[in-house]
């Protein structure tokens, strides 16, 4: 498996973990497309100016599109990676990581940053290159090699991933 460089891995991960930007993706995934100028509504939590944000990087990423009529949705990128939103939260959950409580979006943003760490990068990454299924136990927890493949995968289907945080993309 061609796995891409640490610093792309954490241009992603910058990308992606944004709380408005996860929140967008998993509601659209949960409950279906968003009408027309409902977003402040869904997302009473954030100020207007981050869910535009979230919308726009959304877009820019290739994670929604603007549905006839109005309101958007996902494409098929944005699908996929609200599977590794939610495979990722459920490993954090399961070993409560962070810590024992904490909300979707967080979890999510912790575990990502987990996996962007040298020695768990190492060493998912010296296991994935020797077909290992588990990483070395005493520096990851049993199980994140399944977030991490998700992860990996998705990044290789969409490369504009980690250009986005270099500023390679156009917002």
């Amino acid at each position: 498996m061609n796995t891409p460089p640490l610093t792309d891995i954490r241009r992603a991960v910058t990308a992606l973990s944004e709380p408005a930007l996860i929140r967008l993706i998993t509601e659209i995934d949960d409950n279906g497309p968003i009408p027309p100028r409902s977003a402040g509504r869904l997302f009473p939590d954030f100020a207007p100016q981050q869910i535009r944000h979230a919308t726009e990087r959304a877009h820019v990423l290739g994670l929604i599109h603007t549905r006839v009529g109005g309101g958007v949705g996902l494409t098929e990128s944005g699908v996929l990676l609200a599977e590794v939103y939610d495979v990722t939260a459920r490993w954090a959950r399961r070993h409560a990581y962070p810590a024992p409580t904490g909300d979707f979006a967080g979890r999510v943003r912790h575990t990502f940053a987990l996996l962007t760490e040298p020695r768990v990068h190492a060493a998912l990454t010296a296991n994935t290159a020797a077909g290992t299924p588990l990483p070395d136990p005493e520096v990851v927890e049993p199980g994140l090699a399944g977030p991490w493949r998700l992860l990996m995968q998705w990044m290789r289907a969409n490369p504009q991933a980690a250009g986005f945080a270099a500023g390679e993309l156009a917002a």
